[in-house]
């Protein structure tokens, strides 16, 4: 899959404000300073699609990045910042979970871990609510570069083991300085839309 087209379309806050052209959609989660927005951007080889802030868990909405006309990737606020309070972490909270629960063109859960490190808590919460709303998950392992090749494997299985990975869902350790695991990712993509208007088509001619 190659992207030729990448841009941002609209923030949300509430479903009434989601697109409505029917394009499947990929959630994109992470705590904060994991490295989001920066795989986004070596995702779409775009250097400032999403910004990068210094400022951890500054995205505040759900954030729709329109891809080729084909998906909208779909970038969610940052968790796990201190400095953001309770009501608000509450609130970003609902908004994810609202969403969860009420895409039907959700066709994939992003959960973005940092390869060096064992996963925290949030991101435990975050993988297994992906689990009980029942979305096919990938994982990625942020910031490749930085952990010596003879510790992959070693990682991997931390991180595998923490989360209490479903062997259906898939994992792949990401570069965004060397776009290592990227043509992993995109091929990724384009089987799921291919199955996703696949599964539209099959839907069409039943109710014919």
């Amino acid at each position: 899959m190659q992207i030729n087209k990448a841009e941002y379309v609209k923030s949300c806050v509430r479903a009434e404000h989601y697109p409505t052209d029917g394009l499947p959609e990929m959630i994109f989660a992470g705590r904060s300073n994991v490295g989001k927005s920066s795989f986004i951007n070596s995702l779409t080889n775009r250097k400032q699609l999403a910004r990068v802030s210094s400022r951890p868990g500054k995205t505040q909405t759900l954030n729709f990045y329109n891809i080729n006309d084909m998906m909208y990737l779909v970038d969610v606020p940052g968790y796990g910042y201190a400095k953001v309070n309770r009501s608000l972490k509450e609130s970003f909270g609902r908004m994810i979970e609202e969403y969860l629960v009420e895409r039907d063109e959700l066709i994939l859960g992003v959960l973005l871990v940092d390869y060096r490190h064992k996963p925290t808590q949030e991101d435990i919460a975050m993988y297994s609510l992906y689990k009980y709303y029942e979305i096919p998950t990938l994982v990625i392992g942020t910031k490749k570069d930085k952990v010596n090749r003879s510790q992959h494997k070693k990682q991997e299985k931390l991180i595998k083991e923490t989360l209490d990975f479903d062997e259906n869902d898939v994992f792949v350790a990401y570069s965004s300085e060397t776009h290592e695991g990227r043509e992993e990712v995109l091929e990724i993509f384009e089987d799921l839309i291919q199955q996703y208007h696949e599964v539209l088509a099959e839907m069409a001619l039943e109710e014919e």
